[in-house]
């Protein structure tokens, strides 16, 4: 659908908000954060919402098995991140497994974060391992090498990280787009319609404060250390999300 405005042809999402479908694999039930902060998928549309364009969201809690009926349901879908292990088999893993390749066989956008980035490259033949540094938190630079269409400003992005286990090899026809110190696939895309990331864009200081502070004794002092003076550096969740923007109108122009 076009809407002619003078000599111009505009494009349907100017006119019409996109639909985009958010799967949570994370439900924090917990006083000291979860009943604190936004959950994983209202902290995406908190950096959405700051864009130029403007969504249409709907929320799949696919923690708790719920997954679309159809995938034409949304027109671009999101994977949030978790403190569950890929590694583990969890009660959603096979439908979420087969809904990502479904993702992927019809070219339906697809973002990945965290978890949800671990997940498209299981689903699609990739392989996930424990990190050999056993945790990996704080903000960290990831550096690209690799910028597609969408990733404008090119720049590398520093971003929060928290996780232990990690992406070791790449699906194939899936391009490494970018590492970090810590993580050698920090970052990848499929074609034009999947685009994953290790790290956190949607977490804010203080929830990141937060949890660094609660996990204390798991990550030990060391860890714990590095990660708190980590924390005074800038964060580009911003940018981030404003590459997402521009992955989600390319497949929508």
């Amino acid at each position: 659908m076009t809407l002619i405005w003078g000599n111009y042809k505009l494009p349907h999402f100017f006119m019409e908000k996109i639909k985009l479908g958010i799967l949570q694999v994370n439900h924090d039930k917990s006083e000291d954060i979860g009943d604190k902060f936004p959950d994983d998928a209202h902290r995406f549309r908190d950096l959405f919402d700051s864009l130029e364009s403007r969504f249409k969201y709907k929320i799949y809690m696919t923690i708790g098995d719920e997954l679309p009926n159809d995938i034409n349901e949304q027109d671009v879908y999101l994977i949030s991140g978790s403190p569950l292990s890929v590694r583990d088999n969890h009660s959603f893993s096979k439908k979420l497994y087969e809904f990502i390749r479904s993702c992927d066989s019809q070219q339906k956008p697809l973002i990945g974060t965290c978890f949800g980035h671990q997940a498209i490259a299981v689903a699609l033949g990739g392989n996930v391992e424990k990190s050999k540094i056993k945790w990996n938190v704080g903000v960290e630079k990831t550096k690209f090498d690799n910028f597609k269409p969408w990733m404008l400003p090119k720049k590398d992005l520093n971003l929060y990280v928290f996780h232990e286990d990690q992406v070791s090899a790449l699906p194939e026809n899936c391009e490494l787009l970018g590492f970090t110190k810590n993580c050698p696939i920090s970052s990848f895309s499929k074609g034009n319609h999947i685009f994953s990331i290790q790290s956190h864009p949607e977490f804010d200081f203080r929830f990141m404060r937060d949890i660094v502070k609660k996990y204390e004794e798991m990550l030990g002092p060391n860890i714990y250390d590095e990660a708190s003076a980590s924390l005074s550096k800038d964060v580009d969740g911003d940018a981030f999300g404003l590459w997402c923007e521009n992955f989600i109108k390319l497949n929508y122009s």
